[in-house]
């Protein structure tokens, strides 16, 4: 007996399950490819996309990596992304990250981890562009829930100056792309607020269609850098919920 036998053993009881509860389930799966989200998120095990959307297999088309990040030069993220929007059609990207990311923390602690330093270095330049609202947490969570929430934000900007999504929205292709940020410690998952739908946000006359930013993004923006950025105060999508601290407390 192979030393993975026991996941064997787990995968045969599975499928085994779901044919006596749902007859059909596999022969629906093999027949539909349709599915109207493209999800970036972390490799993070913790952090399953079918799970915490509570959505069947065939809905998210799904693409992982160290820290959720959308690097311009990742041929492996920007296939997954074109194949995505050009082939299958989706109507959704969703960067998802999560508090608690090893990523993130690496970055903040000055960690050197070996070949996924590389992969890491944007991450330091996010956070030296926000250092001064960075070492103005009082305490290290909350330092690292804000670098968590934004590296989102600036996910949510390096996918919506990809080539992919900048060619869908110059052909009117109905794509939205949105940073949520996902919750280890309750399971629930916050809008940032950041979503950008291209139809809406085109710049008139702009022969990049570089979009436009919703009024929400808006006060996210440097006059000088016209990039999506934060604000020292950006709440998530819940009031009660700001950098470092708990829903309930």
């Amino acid at each position: 007996m192979g030393q993975l036998e026991h996941l064997l053993q787990n995968n045969r009881a599975w499928a085994q399950e779901v044919s006596v509860r749902d007859p059909g389930f596999f022969k629906r799966l093999a027949s539909q490819k349709a599915p109207e989200y493209f999800w970036i998120g972390c490799s993070d095990s913790r952090v399953p996309a079918n799970i915490i959307t509570d959505l069947p297999p065939d809905e998210l088309f799904v693409h992982r990596n160290v820290a959720n990040m959308v690097q311009l030069a990742d041929m492996n993220g920007l296939s997954a992304m074109q194949f995505a929007v050009d082939v299958l059609k989706v109507k959704h990207i969703i960067i998802c990250g999560h508090y608690g990311c090893g990523g993130v923390k690496a970055v903040l602690l000055g960690e050197r981890l070996g070949l996924v330093d590389n992969w890491l270095a944007q991450m330091h330049v996010i956070q030296d562009k926000y250092r001064a609202e960075l070492e103005s947490c009082h305490d290290e969570r909350t330092r690292h829930d804000m670098l968590c929430e934004l590296n989102v934000i600036e996910q949510v900007a390096n996918t919506c100056r990809s080539t992919v999504v900048q060619s869908a929205w110059r052909h009117g292709q109905a794509l939205a792309v949105h940073g949520w940020i996902y919750g280890l410690t309750d399971g629930r998952i916050r809008d940032l607020d950041v979503s950008q739908h291209g139809q809406e946000h085109l710049t008139d006359g702009d022969a990049q269609g570089k979009p436009k930013l919703s009024p929400t993004c808006a006060a996210f923006l440097t006059a000088s850098e016209k990039d999506i950025v934060t604000r020292t105060t950006i709440r998530t999508s819940s009031p009660d919920k700001v950098w470092g601290q708990d829903y309930g407390t």
